[in-house]
């Protein structure tokens, strides 16, 4: 969340970038979030107040009973008594406006960077580059949707998984499964030169959830397990957020990173039947995400190497890409800049969305509570934390399976996953 300081020091400031968002509700929630501070504040002054009366008073008491003046003493114990109930019933006051300031607060996006493009949603968000289609062309084998070229091949069958589980969920088979794994452990290998690989629990707390955005505003579309109080995560990046929560870090130890494949689930309840044929869109799929711990002076700087990182897998395979900058009106809530990755696939006809890279600022930290402190300073601040999608399998897969398509509709297996496809170098019918 926000620095509530903000809503006190540079109001005007946090309403120019709430503007820029272009959702006008927002205005009133940051004057709901300004009105709940006033009223804490003024209560809390008169919760303290009293406690210091009610301070004041017992001291009276205790000296008045050693003075002998006993009934002196009872008129200042009843007084205190009194003014105890009215201190207790401020404190209860003071703690239900501050849960209710909370929840304003945990509603309220990000501060936006300068740096974001100026729209109000995704069809403003400006190409920043494209690489891998200077002047290329795609045959009419390319031309074929991943969705029938993986049910001739024999590695899609949604069929069943609908029967297993129902709809929007997705199922590999052979070949297929074997190069949803080989992309996760590529994206695992490619960075792991510089990311510590964890294997983090994929149903989390509410507190957890809660830490990176998701919760509460974006309960509809996350699977819940009311029983145990648990979710099922949306993305790896859950779980590697909370890592450090509630801990003091070391300067040294920044930047800290991590990586992780995981599954994600998501209802995706507002898909409303967009891009739900093939791998395009699930409830369920597999993905290896990359995050960092940044001092706020390395976030910018990681920011790009993240992008660099995504792309260049991308690369590796073969794909053509570009590489969009996310404008205001289409930043995520917990975001303050973000690029999306995507990816082209002439038998979709469609650029592909493969990967988020994000920078948020002290957003997720301040929920969290994951600070540092630097060396030979007192105090401490909130770190920033960056992530960003190393690879999200269904739609590479996807892109692959038409990109690599062959006139007698195998799929070449790109160069770069040879070494784990089990000596497979095309994928062909049973």
């Amino acid at each position: 969340m926000i620095d509530v300081r903000l809503l006190r020091t540079d109001l005007e400031s946090v309403r120019a970038r709430m503007v820029r968002r272009a959702k006008p509700e927002l205005l009133l929630q940051l004057d709901e979030a300004v009105a709940l501070d006033v009223r804490l504040r003024e209560l809390a002054t008169e919760r303290d107040t009293l406690r210091r009366q009610v301070n004041d008073l017992s001291k009276q008491v205790g000296q008045l009973r050693r003075d002998g003046r006993a009934e002196e003493a009872d008129s200042a114990m009843s007084q205190s008594r009194e003014l105890g109930e009215q201190e207790r019933a401020l404190a209860t006051q003071t703690s239900e406006v501050d849960e209710q300031l909370r929840q304003v607060m945990l509603r309220i996006p990000n501060i936006i960077s300068d740096e974001a493009p100026e729209g109000v949603s995704d069809e403003a968000n400006p190409v920043i580059r494209v690489h891998g289609l200077d002047g290329r062309t795609f045959a009419d084998h390319q031309r074929v949707p991943h969705w029938e070229t993986g049910v001739a091949l024999g590695i899609l069958d949604n069929e069943r998984a609908a029967k297993i589980s129902g709809a929007m969920f997705t199922m590999l088979r052979g070949a297929g499964a074997t190069m949803a794994r080989a992309l996760c452990q590529l994206a695992l290998d490619r960075n792991a030169d510089a990311f510590e690989e964890i294997r983090p629990p994929t149903l989390v707390t509410t507190a957890t959830l809660t830490s990176t955005g998701q919760l509460p505003k974006f309960a509809d579309d996350a699977y819940a397990i009311e029983r145990d109080d648990l979710w099922c995560v949306p993305t790896a990046e859950v779980p590697l957020t909370s890592i450090s929560a509630g801990e003091i870090l070391d300067e040294v130890e920044l930047p800290k990173r991590f990586m992780a494949y995981s599954p994600c689930y998501r209802r995706e309840s507002g898909s409303a039947g967009r891009d739900t044929r093939g791998l395009l869109r699930g409830h369920e799929f597999d993905k290896v995400e990359i995050l960092a711990y940044a001092a706020p002076e390395q976030g910018r700087t990681l920011l790009d190497e993240f992008v660099a990182r995504a792309a260049g897998t991308i690369e590796a395979l073969g794909l053509p890409y570009r590489v969009i900058a996310i404008c205001s009106g289409d930043l995520g809530q917990s975001h303050h800049l973000s690029f999306d990755i995507e990816v082209y696939a002439p038998g979709c006809d469609k650029w592909l969305e493969v990967s988020s890279v994000s920078w948020f600022g002290d957003y997720q930290a301040r929920r969290a509570d994951i600070r540092f402190r630097r060396t030979g300073q007192k105090g401490t601040e909130h770190v920033h934390t960056l992530n960003g999608s190393a690879l999200a399998v269904p739609r590479v897969l996807a892109a692959i399976l038409e990109n690599y398509r062959l006139p007698d509709g195998s799929v070449a297996v790109p160069d770069v996953l040879l070494p784990y496809m089990r000596g497979m170098t095309t994928i062909g019918p049973k």
